[in-house]
């Protein structure tokens, strides 16, 4: 199910780099992808990920919601996981408006604007995870984020709808770009390459095989709620490309060693 570009989206020319993807994770209303596309059109991001919408894809409901932001639905990128639109992204935010008792960090919509801007500066890929419009997103779904977005909403009626929430991020996520725009660089030679989810989530795996062949895990019952703290810890860091290059490295010695002692 995973997709290809129908047509290239229109860009904001300089803005263009520095604003993140939108990845809907299982939108269940054309309508509402559209109106989210129309959302981003106005704010100037342009990179659309669906993941697994309810009522396929295209969708001509869609379509008719979108007004000038046709251009980013025709380009729509189409997947069937969370993980798989994740991949390809070096710092990738969550929205939610729950708190999910993980070891994460938890961002307003300016704040997270803010780091997503600088990261994308130096070189990075940002990705914006919005969640089904009843219940929002999974924990898995969040686990994959670097940090979490909440909207210090009235706290008795705190719910936005998908557009308003993509009009929302997309609105911090402009002004914050034009404020980096004018922040001097670092070298980009001095810069170090951020690594991609997909190589974060392969060490994590390589991780996850070596605790469990040593018996860290004493409880299987507990062994996802551990591995996400785990993995929130070392995504608190922002590895580099060559961060998960060593870390590989030093997995690797730790566990020769151990088959040498044994």
């Amino acid at each position: 199910m995973a997709g290809t570009n129908r047509k290239s989206a229109e860009t904001d020319g300089p803005w263009a780099d520095l604003l993140p993807s939108v990845i809907l994770v299982e939108p269940q209303m054309g309508e509402n992808i559209g109106a989210a596309a129309r959302a981003m059109k106005n704010c100037g991001l342009s990179r659309l990920n669906l993941v697994n919408p309810r009522d396929g894809w295209p969708n001509p409901a869609a379509d008719a919601m979108a007004s000038g932001g046709i251009d980013i639905l025709n380009s729509a990128h189409l997947t069937t996981t969370t993980a798989e639109a994740a991949a390809p992204y070096t710092m990738i935010a969550a929205t939610t408006a729950r708190r999910r008792g993980m070891a994460k960090e938890f961002y307003t919509p300016g704040e997270a604007a803010e780091r997503l801007a600088a990261h994308a500066r130096t070189g990075g890929k940002t990705a914006l995870l919005f969640g089904p419009e009843r219940a929002g997103l999974e924990n898995e779904d969040v686990a994959l984020a670097d940090f979490i977005i909440t909207v210090p909403l009235n706290p008795a009626f705190s719910s936005l709808n998908l557009a308003q929430a993509v009009l929302l991020m997309g609105w911090e996520c402009r002004k914050a770009a034009a404020s980096v725009l004018d922040t001097p660089l670092v070298p980009e030679e001095d810069r170090p390459i951020p690594s991609t989810l997909e190589e974060r989530e392969f060490f994590f795996r390589m991780l996850e095989k070596g605790l469990d062949e040593g018996g860290f895990f004493t409880s299987p019952d507990m062994r996802p709620v551990v591995m996400r703290n785990i993995t929130a810890m070392f995504q608190r860091a922002e590895l580099s490309a060559q961060d998960i290059r060593t870390l590989h490295g030093m997995l690797k010695a730790l566990l020769r060693s151990d088959k040498h002692k044994a």
